[in-house]
């Protein structure tokens, strides 16, 4: 096996051909667009279609069993497939395989304890949330294995395969959706959802060829715990802030105001669907580069990065000349609660791509300490203007303030990343020194 480089550790630099380098990365890098376009347009129908067919203050039931799976499947990619795509891109298929065996089985395990949860909170909340987070508990093993398998097929460089599930899962929701609209409840759309991801789940599996070891996920924990536990509490800060503060918005201004929120982040679904597209692939390539050409990782960060914030300012630019008639036309009466928000939201998804860059870096660096803090303060910003600008301005202050925290939350990423650097470029000039 190969070893990949952890904390402390210094990468392997030997360097392909320039020309070759570059177009495998454009390879890599197409495949993650082209999947996260199938698996966003997926994800954007089903928001539209539910907005349409349900309402704001349904779609906002709807909405917090959407954001509660985010909480779910970030605790998942901590644990399983983060430290997957960190220490086993690129590596030989041996070696990748029993990795995703053990990851794979720690991503399903995590579904169905989380799973069993759900199940029983759910009788618990009751109303229309209730029978929501009943439906959400009996998808989520299947949710979160369909995830884990294109993981997994990014970190081997098989972008195509992942992208043919997404493709299944998106089929195999139109008849989902069109049976749950004839039923025409909030829990009949999670259902649908989540049993369509199940129908690619059991695809992932045809094209693998590797079955899940539920039964690995200790020893898959033992052995990534120094970068697994810290991906844990860093991604469950990231999705519990947005959690929390969807939850808080209900409590303070309502559920519709959950909706309204959710219905200007899903005008952004197209750009939204690149930026996770890149975030897919950056990691691997962010490892590859510094194994490679080590010295390039911060300039390649700034280019990832960069170019995000910039897309996500001309696509909010173009939103702001769509005419109403159009907005009414793909999210019915959520457009004009969702329209005021056209503007933050999409400062806050420019501060977020561009702090995409820097988390890329700090995780292909495998400084999880600092990526921790960055993310720890980011997310407590997060919160605190979320619900801070919902006490003093409603759901427009709410945005407003979020956007501010998702920008400062980006320069300590920034921050914290130009320290590492400083930090391994030193480390070598020492090591070189004393050999």
């Amino acid at each position: 096996m190969t070893p990949m480089p952890t904390e402390g550790e210094k990468p392997q630099t030997t360097a392909p051909p320039p020309r070759s380098a570059k177009r495998a990365l454009v390879g890599r890098l197409s495949w993650g667009l082209a999947d996260q376009a199938a698996s966003s347009m997926s994800n954007f129908a089903v928001g539209i279609y539910v907005a349409r067919s349900l309402g704001v203050t349904a779609f906002g039931v709807f909405s917090l069993a959407w954001v509660t799976y985010g909480v779910v499947l970030n605790i998942s990619r901590g644990l399983a497939t983060d430290p997957l795509v960190v220490r086993f891109s690129g590596v030989p298929e041996a070696s990748w395989r029993a990795a995703v065996a053990r990851s794979s089985g720690t991503a399903l395990g995590v579904g169905a304890v989380i799973g069993a949860a759900c199940l029983v909170a759910g009788p618990a909340l009751g109303g229309r949330v209730g029978p929501a987070f009943v439906c959400l508990g009996v998808m989520l093993p299947g949710l979160l294995l369909q995830d884990a398998w294109r993981f997994s097929f990014f970190a081997a460089g098989a972008g195509r395969k992942a992208f043919v599930n997404d493709v299944v899962w998106g089929v195999a929701l139109v008849p989902a959706m069109i049976v749950a609209a004839r039923v025409g409840s909030v829990a009949a759309f999670v259902l649908a959802w989540g049993a369509s991801a199940t129908v690619a789940a059991g695809y992932g599996y045809l094209q693998s060829g590797i079955r899940p070891r539920v039964a690995g996920a200790r020893e898959w924990l033992r052995e990534q715990r120094d970068l697994g536990y810290r991906y844990l509490v860093e991604n469950t800060c990231l999705s519990g802030a947005s959690q929390l503060r969807a939850y808080g918005l209900g409590a303070i201004v309502g559920v519709g105001a959950v909706g309204a929120v959710r219905g200007a982040e899903l005008l952004l679904g197209p750009f939204l669907a690149v930026l996770m597209g890149l975030s897919l692939v950056t990691v691997p390539e962010a490892a590859r580069v510094l194994r490679r050409t080590p010295h390039r990782l911060g300039a390649f960060c700034l280019l990832l990065g960069g170019g995000q914030a910039a897309g996500a300012l001309l696509w909010g630019g173009a939103l702001l000349l769509m005419p109403d008639r159009l907005g009414e036309l793909a999210l019915g009466g959520v457009w004009h609660s969702a329209a005021p928000l056209i503007v933050p939201v999409t400062l806050g998804v420019a501060g977020a791509g561009l702090g995409t860059g820097a988390a890329a870096g700090l995780r292909a660096l495998g400084a999880a300490r600092r990526s921790l803090r960055s993310q720890l303060f980011a997310s407590a910003a997060y919160v605190g203007g979320g619900l801070g600008g919902a006490a003093v301005a409603g759901t427009v202050g709410s945005a407003w303030c979020v956007a501010a925290a998702t920008v400062s939350g980006s320069a300590v990423w920034w921050l914290h990343l130009r320290s590492a650097l400083r930090e391994r470029h030193h480390d070598s000039i020492r090591e070189v020194r004393t050999s």
